[in-house]
């Protein structure tokens, strides 16, 4: 028997962050997921149905299967795709990723909390689980508190201790030689040396930064905070697709003559116009697999994300009739602007010179419903924790003209959109 949410819509008597914050902190579920995705904010607690793939996926097909199966109405799942999923759909194995590891990782929650404008939408299956939700969000407590200067400043190293430059030079040996490889993206992981609030990190992190997406997560082993520059994936009930690559960088510093300056600069800078030019390529490349009408929309602006500003284009296209959702984020996973050019041989690259799986980091974090909206935010500055340890990680996009002091660089411009709002957990 299929079961049905039970809803209670109330009114947004405080602002959307602290509420998502509050119901994280003090929510009585483990697992949870809070997701920003423009004008609306979510909270999904708990699990009806879970869904894991792992690595010897060859496609989405088990998702689709499992979703028609789910034993509820009403649906929207909530998960995140680690970065090697790409690699395991592409058919690229030796990832280093465990064989019983999650790849995707995806949950049909018990409840839900959605935020849009002045009004709040609760939803849950069990009367008793929704009259609990009713009660925390009608508690009214205040909103999440920033921490008072200097608290939310960890002391995180950004130097280059692992190799990062020559990193980037061997990488440059193999885009300079016969092969078919013109971009690929390398990261690199940076340890924070104390453990943290998530929740109050990703409270003071928002509010520094201008995200396309936020999100925070505790789900399938791993917790996270972030907020994503660029979205993976977007479907349109009406079966429109976009994506929105970034590709080009500049920092961003507060003073602003010499952010117009930087922008000017980054405008006219030809390895940074030839490396968002051949990103666009591949996203509409990406897109023409699934989609027709595909097309470039405002191509080539900025867009100011945190501590940097981008290059930014918009792809679109209109998700052919013989296709579905989840083959449209297939195509497009992982983004163009966190793999390389072509894909399939920086997959070899990246593996072999960040030398560990990269996991969430530059996966997605994305939400999708029963009438076919999906929403795949891309997993760039952000904080993880597994277990004990937490860290961050940033990458920069190296072609022919690339420089290793430069890239080095620009990975630090990144990071310092989270490195200089880490909040300790208490007692540290």
């Amino acid at each position: 028997m299929t079961a049905q949410y039970r809803e209670i819509r109330l009114p947004l008597t405080e602002e959307p962050l602290g509420l998502m914050a509050r119901l994280a902190r003090g929510g009585p579920y483990d697992q949870y997921t809070v997701y920003e995705n423009g004008p609306e904010w979510s909270y999904a607690g708990g699990a009806l149905a879970t869904f894991r793939l792992t690595a010897d996926a060859r496609d989405l097909a088990a998702v689709e299967e499992w979703l028609a199966d789910v034993p509820v109405t009403g649906w929207r799942v909530y998960g995140w795709a680690a970065f090697e999923l790409g690699a395991a759909l592409a058919g690229v194995r030796g990832s280093g990723t465990d064989p019983g590891e999650p790849l995707l990782h995806l949950v049909v929650p018990a409840v839900e909390v959605r935020a849009r404008g002045e009004r709040l939408l609760l939803r849950a299956v069990d009367p008793g689980q929704l009259d609990a939700l009713v009660r925390l969000v009608e508690a009214g407590a205040p909103a999440e508190p920033g921490p008072p200067e200097p608290v939310g400043r960890v002391g995180v190293a950004l130097d280059d201790t692992g190799g990062y430059r020559d990193a980037v030079t061997t990488a440059l040996h193999d885009l300079r030689g016969p092969g078919p490889l013109a971009k690929v993206i390398l990261s690199r992981r940076v340890a924070v040396p104390v453990p943290l609030d998530l929740t109050a990190t990703y409270v003071v992190g928002r509010r520094a930064n201008t995200p396309a997406r936020s999100f925070l997560l505790n789900l399938g082993g791993i917790s996270a905070a972030g907020f994503s520059p660029e979205t993976v994936a977007e479907v349109t009930g009406d079966r429109r697709v976009v994506s929105r690559p970034l590709a080009g960088t500049r920092a961003r510093t507060g003073s602003p003559d010499e952010d117009a300056q930087l922008r000017a600069d980054l405008l006219s800078d030809p390895k940074e116009v030839h490396e968002h030019a051949i990103s666009v390529k591949l996203a509409l490349e990406d897109l023409a697999l699934v989609c027709d009408d595909t097309c470039a929309t405002a191509y080539m602006t900025v867009e100011e994300r945190g501590t940097v500003q981008h290059l930014a284009s918009t792809v679109v296209g209109r998700l052919r009739a013989d296709r579905t959702p989840w083959q449209a984020f297939a195509a497009l996973f992982p983004a163009v602007t966190a793999t390389g050019i072509p894909k399939t041989p920086a997959y070899d690259v990246i593996r072999a010179l960040e030398g560990r799986p990269r996991g969430l980091y530059a996966g997605a974090v994305l939400t999708y419903d029963v009438s076919g909206e999906l929403d795949a935010a891309l997993v760039l500055r952000s904080v993880f924790r597994q277990g004990d340890h937490c860290w961050l990680q940033a990458g920069a996009g190296i072609v022919r003209q690339s420089h290793p002091a430069r890239e080095h660089e620009e990975t630090c411009e990144k990071l310092r959109s989270i490195a200089e709002h880490l909040v300790p957990a208490p007692d540290h």
